[in-house]
């Protein structure tokens, strides 16, 4: 064997030990009869977390456009919604997935801090924005502690926009920003009504974005890519001792994972008011799960997209 197939071997062989340690350490201390379903809980939790992840964030921090605002007295307004497929493994069985969208209502501001040079150098914004969850839903509940309108929690956001150039057709403006964004801590499933398992988790989202847009008169276009860092710890409760399931045990999860996003956007400008559709791409990574699902690639990458509308002043 050549050293060089030696080293590759040595790499995967030292890859999957450490994916088997991490599903061992998370289930360790769970009896027997409980270690499939506490292990399949893990995988679906950790494949999850992208979704939402994504599904808050979305791609550009202000649809349809990388402008900077230009300065003290200018901000925009928008509401748009972010939504993502969303296919994790089924933790029933080895057999199949569980797929279905995961919608984000997300309303979004800006505020002009500095105008930058006459190029847009150095035009720096504030940014916001609140993603809204309904607390009403069946099997999902929210933090008695969250911020709460109504009945709606509040998941917030903050960051900043730094301009490049402000761009005059044909040159493009340019602009990078930083938002970190959270949700409140929420429950999903419930083991009262006959789920075999349930969970609480966190999500914090910290966003890099780098935008390109132009505008055609009537038309906005934008484009850009992006990295992202997400972060949650569940904490996942399950019957340990089936199929008596009289009582519960909980393990604690914690999650982070990084990925790469792509965007464009398209949108109608009427002077004011914008009408604006984004669809976007967040790449995959193998996340070492601790069971092969069939029809289920945990590799693969997702599309995601969103529409809104936007107020510029």
């Amino acid at each position: 064997m050549r050293n060089g197939d030696r080293l590759a071997l040595i790499l995967t062989t030292l890859s999957a030990v450490a994916g088997s340690l991490a599903a061992q350490s998370e289930c360790s201390g769970v009896p027997t009869p409980a270690q499939t379903i506490c292990s399949r809980a893990v995988d679906a939790y950790k494949t999850f977390q992208p979704f939402g992840g994504i599904a808050i964030s979305g791609g550009n921090p202000e649809l349809g456009t990388a402008r900077a605002l230009g300065g003290p007295g200018h901000l925009f307004v928008s509401a748009r919604v972010n939504a993502v497929k969303a296919d994790i493994p089924n933790p029933d069985t080895t057999q199949g997935k569980i797929s279905g969208g995961v919608p984000a209502p997300v309303v979004e501001g800006g505020l002009g801090l500095f105008q930058g040079t006459g190029g847009g150098l150095l035009a720096v914004d504030a940014l916001v924005s609140a993603t809204l969850l309904p607390t009403n839903l069946d099997k999902l509940s929210v933090d008695s502690n969250a911020t709460r309108i109504g009945s709606v929690a509040l998941g917030v956001g903050y960051g900043a926009r730094v301009g490049v150039l402000n761009g005059a057709f044909p040159i493009p403006s340019v602009s990078v920003s930083v938002m970190r964004r959270s949700l409140p801590r929420v429950q999903l499933g419930d083991l009262s009504k006959g789920d075999n398992f349930q969970f609480d988790t966190d999500l914090k989202a910290t966003n890099i974005r780098v935008a390109a847009s132009l505008r055609f008169i009537l038309l906005d276009l934008a484009a850009g890519f992006g990295f992202d860092h997400y972060s949650s710890t569940g904490h996942l409760r399950f019957y340990n001792n089936p199929p008596l399931n009289t009582t519960v045990q909980t393990i604690t999860v914690p999650v982070t994972n990084n990925r790469q996003v792509l965007f464009a956007n398209a949108g109608l400008n009427f002077v004011a008011m914008k009408l604006v559709g984004e669809i976007g791409y967040q790449t995959g990574k193998d996340q070492q799960l601790s069971t092969s699902y069939s029809d289920f690639d945990p590799t693969a990458g997702h599309v995601y997209g969103g529409v809104g509308v936007r107020f510029s002043f």
